[in-house]
């Protein structure tokens, strides 16, 4: 699905998103990718059941406002111990299907919010 595009001076946009993929910036990510407004990396885990709560520590070296975490087609919520070192620095999560998760960073990165996304198998 293709989404609107609001021009946010040089900040990483979701463009599109579909089986397998998204699109940052009309540039084209197959994989599990860690996106913030300013850096696009990967992300090690391959799929849902390879999570480890390291997966989601490492993002605190980002110093997120709040975590978003596109689980693919279908919502499917993390165990609390894989996110427990989020809560514990208090920083916001929320799971959600891809594509939500696509266009709530697009409008949190347009309210110059510290949003990082993480896209689990893209």
């Amino acid at each position: 699905m293709k989404l609107h595009h609001t021009v946010t001076d040089h900040l990483n946009q979701f463009a599109s998103y579909g089986d397998g993929f998204v699109s940052v910036n009309d540039v084209r990510y197959e994989g599990s990718l860690i996106v913030t407004p300013d850096e696009i990396r990967e992300w090690r885990p391959a799929s849902f059941e390879a999570l480890t709560p390291d997966d989601f520590a490492v993002l605190l070296e980002l110093k997120p406002e709040l975590v978003l975490f596109g689980t693919g087609k279908t919502l499917r919520f993390p165990h609390p111990r894989l996110t427990a070192a989020l809560v514990n620095a208090r920083v916001g999560f929320d799971a959600m299907d891809t594509g939500a998760m696509c266009r709530t960073f697009n409008i949190l990165t347009a309210e110059s919010r510290r949003a990082v996304a993480v896209v689990l198998g893209a």
